[in-house]
Parts: C-alpha cells; sequence; structure tokens
C-alpha cells in the first residue's frame, strides 16, 4: 500500500524574511515547502515540480505577482493559487480573482487563518480529483472491451458476444459500413479462450476468385503458374485462433462450394493438393448485405447462409442508439489526439450541442470522420461550431437540407467578425496571448476582456 505524500506549497515573495517566516509556518504543518522570489523563478519550479498550492505575493520584481497568475492560468497542471500581499485592495482582489487566484489574503496573515485557506484548497483539489475519477470510472463502463457505448442495443450486443465467446460456434455479424464489425469480432476473439492465438481478417470483396481461392485454402507446388512453392492458406493460418471474413457474401458463387466444406468440416483442401487438411479455428463472418436477398436472386448458397448463420449478431446503426453519441465523441477525441501525437481537444458547448443535436444518418464512422477532421482542419486547442459545421451541413427541423447554390452568403456582424479575427490571431500564435494581442495590434489586457467577452478559453 502506497503512503500518501504531503502535499507540495510553493511560496513566491520577493522579500527573504517572508519567504522564511511562511516556509517554517507550513513545514510545522506537515507539507512540503517550495520557494521562490520572483514570477519567473516560480515558473520554473512549477515546470518540475508537482505543485498542489501556490502563495504569490503580488508586488515583485521581474515577474509579478498578476502576471504570474495569468501565465499559471495558461498551464496544464496548475495549482490553487492563493494571494498574500501587504497592497491589498478592493480592486487587486477583484483582478487577482478574475486571472485564477482562489483566495486572498492581507500580510501580515495570521498562522491559523492561512492553515484554514491552504486545508480548504487541499480539501477542493481532493473533491476535483475524485470527481474526475469518478467520470473515468463511468467512461470504463461505457466500454465493452475496444467497443464504446452503454445503450440497450449494444448492451444486447455484449450479452451475445458474452454467451458465444467461450465457444467455436460460427458468428455472423451483420450491419451497415461503419458499424464496426471487424471491431466486434476482435472482441470476440479477444474475450475468448483462444485469444492467444491468431486474429486473421480477410476482405473476400478485395482479390479475384482464383487468387481467393488460394489465399484462403493455400496451394501447392505447380498448382498454378506463380506457385513456385507450397503455401499455406489462412485457414491454416488462423488455426487454434479466430478467423473473420469481412464481406463475406462477395465470396464467388462458384467457390462457395468448397467454402461451404470447410466452415462445415472444418478442414481444406489446398489448390493442387489431393488430400483435405484439418483445422481447428473459429469463424466469423461479416457483410453489410442482406444475405436473404442474395439467396433469392442466386448470387448466395442457401445451405452456406445457414451454415454462416449459427448465432447472428446484428450492429445497430449510431441512429438508434444516440445515447452512445458523447461517450463516442470522447472516444474518437481521444484516438484522433493519439493519432495526430497532440493532446486531447476539448469541445465547445455550442460545438457539443451541435453534434449531440444531429440525426446522425449514418454510422459510428461519420462521427469518427467529423472529429478527424476537426483535428485536421485545426490546431486550436478547442474544437467549436466552425471546425464541425462543414462536415455535418444545415438541418432544419432535425432533417439534413442542403444549402441552395444561389442562397445570398451570410453577412457577420462585428462581434462575430471580431471573435474569429481573435480566434484566428490565437491559432497563428499556437495559442501565445502575447504574440496573438501582437498580431491584434492590441494590449495583452484588451486580449483578455474579449476572450473573456466570447468564451474562447
Amino acid at each position: 500500500m502506497s503512503v500518501p505524500r504531503a502535499p507540495c506549497i510553493l511560496v513566491v515573495d520577493d522579500e527573504p524574511n517572508q519567504l522564511v517566516t511562511i516556509s517554517r509556518i507550513l513545514a510545522r504543518q506537515g507539507h512540503v515547502v517550495l520557494t521562490a522570489d520572483n514570477g519567473t523563478a516560480a515558473l520554473e519550479v512549477l515546470g518540475r515540480e508537482a505543485v498542489d498550492v501556490m502563495i504569490t505575493d503580488l508586488n515583485m520584481p521581474v515577474m509579478d505577482g498578476m502576471t504570474l497568475l495569468r501565465e499559471v492560468a495558461d498551464l496544464t497542471a496548475r495549482p490553487s493559487t492563493i494571494v498574500l500581499t501587504g497592497y491589498g485592495t478592493i480592486q487587486s482582489a477583484v483582478d487577482a480573482m478574475k486571472h485564477g487566484a482562489a483566495d486572498y489574503l492581507i500580510k501580515p496573515c495570521n498562522p491559523d487563518e492561512l492553515k484554514l485557506v491552504i486545508d480548504r484548497q487541499l480539501e477542493m483539489r481532493a473533491l476535483r480529483r475524485e470527481v474526475s475519477d469518478l467520470r473515468r470510472e463511468v467512461k470504463r463502463h461505457q466500454r465493452y472491451g475496444a467497443l464504446v457505448g452503454n445503450s440497450a442495443p449494444m448492451r444486447a450486443v455484449y450479452d451475445i458476444i458474452e454467451s458465444v465467446s467461450k465457444n467455436k460456434s460460427t458468428v455472423l455479424i451483420t450491419g451497415a459500413s461503419g458499424t464496426g464489425k471487424e471491431l466486434v469480432a476482435r472482441t470476440l476473439h479477444a474475450r475468448s479462450p483462444w485469444s492467444a492465438g491468431p486474429f486473421v481478417a480477410v476482405n473476400c470483396g478485395a482479390v479475384s476468385e482464383t487468387l481467393l481461392d488460394s489465399q484462403l485454402f493455400g496451394h501447392r507446388r505447380g498448382a498454378f503458374t506463380d506457385a513456385v512453392g507450397d503455401q499455406e492458406g489462412l485457414f491454416q493460418a488462423a488455426h487454434r485462433g479466430t478467423l473473420f471474413l469481412d464481406e463475406v457474401s462477395e465470396i464467388p458463387l462458384g467457390l462457395q462450394v468448397k467454402f461451404l466444406r470447410a466452415v462445415q468440416e472444418r478442414e481444406v483442401l489446398p489448390v493442387g493438393a489431393t488430400r483435405p487438411k484439418k483445422v481447428d479455428v473459429r469463424i466469423v463472418a461479416a457483410t453489410n448485405k442482406d444475405l436473404r436477398q442474395e439467396m433469392s436472386e442466386g448470387r448466395f448458397r442457401e445451405d452456406l447462409f445457414y451454415r454462416l448463420n449459427v448465432v447472428r449478431l446484428e450492429l445497430p446503426s449510431l441512429t438508434a442508439r444516440p445515447e452512445d453519441v458523447e461517450p463516442l465523441i470522447e472516444h474518437f477525441v481521444e484516438k484522433m489526439a493519439a493519432s495526430y501525437g497532440v493532446d486531447p481537444k476539448t469541445i465547445s458547448a455550442r460545438a457539443r450541442a451541435r453534434l449531440l443535436a444531429y440525426p446522425w444518418p449514418g454510422t459510428a464512422r461519420e462521427l469518427q470522420n467529423v472529429i478527424e477532421r476537426a483535428f485536421a482542419v485545426s490546431d486550436a486547442a478547442e474544437i467549436d461550431i466552425a471546425d464541425i459545421e462543414p462536415a455535418l451541413g444545415p438541418t432544419l427541423g432535425g432533417a439534413e437540407v442542403t444549402a441552395s447554390r444561389e442562397a445570398p452568403p451570410k453577412l457577420q456582424t462585428l462581434e462575430e467578425a471580431e471573435r474569429e479575427l481573435i480566434v484566428t490571431a490565437l491559432h497563428e500564435a499556437s495559442g501565445n496571448k502575447n504574440e496573438a494581442a501582437r498580431i491584434l495590434g492590441i494590449d495583452r489586457q484588451r486580449l483578455y476582456r474579449k476572450i473573456e467577452k466570447y468564451q474562447l478559453n
């Protein structure tokens, strides 16, 4: 069992006597105490140490306390901040709180009062960590392996996976493209007793009949012109594991008889061979077509359909599980952040509301594409409505509509134009507010007021 670490307090003051006095008081209370004599030195400490609470003076050389507060507000891991100053005014207190200070004290400070304020901040941080842990736990329960969602249709999918994962019954997964059929097949394999074995996937519609025959069942040397040696097929490669046959409806009719025997008898006959080989394999097939219609039109054998359709698992569209949209948004944000090698983006309230209100006529892949576009077109730390709207298109009464080419362009208000200009400057400056203010030709304080006005934090 790990021993919890003592809280770490950073004291920032240009008066050596104050640093010594406050440090002794805090050390007697059991805290780890670090010190800095100006804002620049404090930022260096925060860059290398995990600080829980920072106590700072306002009037200091090099970098004053108010500037330090603004810089700390931009940190990812920022401490709770208490201002302790001998030059207290109502205006300075208001400004300090506006820039992120959690509390404000006047020198000389009573040790008991200081202890009370610090304890309160530590309790608040502990509470926020607990809430964050609970949210992570909720998110964990919204997943089943790599599958995301806790809606009734998805729980039904999980129940089927759970019930068949321990045996080798053939499974047929149906659903539109983009619903996650291969992900379900991989989850089924991962939860089976044969998860240590291979998972082999093949797209049956991606190769010709001759090549698919050789790819699935293997071939013997000399079986055809390019067969310079014996080659095992994918059935054998998946021995003691899972063979996933995507787009199984695309298997050519002439090959379906041979395929039927492989499914039924679990034995394969390589091209050019005279004796079949036994294989121990779980078969999972998937299709986005209606196999019964394919049978009625003579493109798919009825006996093969019934051999594949032992356990049928139909994946719901995103329209059928709207409550899963929000956890899927978070999942795709994390996935895209890892793919692009950046920190996960936050989502503005307007963008989130738009994503949740959208009818999603397609699949989860459509939602993933919208999130990926937002990462591709913008380097901002937040996904806003402008980043997703072009991928969604306008909606009216819950239904998607296409804008007329003859429709006149919508004119921006002055505020909309100003907001867009500020966002563009922040993008150009990679989030550096000093640089953005320089680009815009305004002072930093004015830029902060505009950022607060337009809720760009």
